[in-house]
């Protein structure tokens, strides 16, 4: 049985997409991962798709929710990777653990700064969710 994992931070256009992508890719045999935000910006970051696009990441159904759309799902995991969206995330009733780690907003800033968000997310987050879950 896979795990379920959310990873949540504000707008849920950049960092919390592309930890989604990079989760389900690498660990996808054993975790289910989603991405939401809680003031969802409603679109992905262009920069950040076109990098996960790049390195072979990209799904067509990634794409910007509201935290509203994931509060009934039963999750293994949450990972708030802003700390605004630590700060003001909802109380989960069915999310066994909460973990915080976060990763500057790379929106705005150089392309190399969206592939630093990325490797961080890899070398930070992946081995703290197999840690947790596999």
């Amino acid at each position: 049985m896979k795990k379920n994992v959310l990873i949540l931070c504000t707008g849920n256009s950049c960092r919390s997409i592309m930890a989604e992508a990079l989760i389900n890719a690498r660990l996808g045999e054993s975790v289910i991962t989603q991405s939401s935000g809680v003031k969802a910006s409603g679109k992905v970051n262009p920069v950040a798709q076109a990098l996960l696009e790049e390195k072979g990441l990209w799904r067509n159904e990634y794409h910007s929710k509201l935290i509203e759309t994931v509060l009934d799902t039963a999750f293994d995991l949450v990972v708030t990777v802003c700390d605004n969206a630590k700060e003001t995330c909802p109380m989960f009733p069915n999310a066994v653990k909460t973990i915080h780690i976060n990763f500057e907003d790379p929106s705005g800033k150089e392309k190399e700064m969206y592939a630093k968000t990325l490797e961080l997310i890899n070398e930070n987050l992946l081995p703290l969710i197999k840690k947790e879950l596999c």
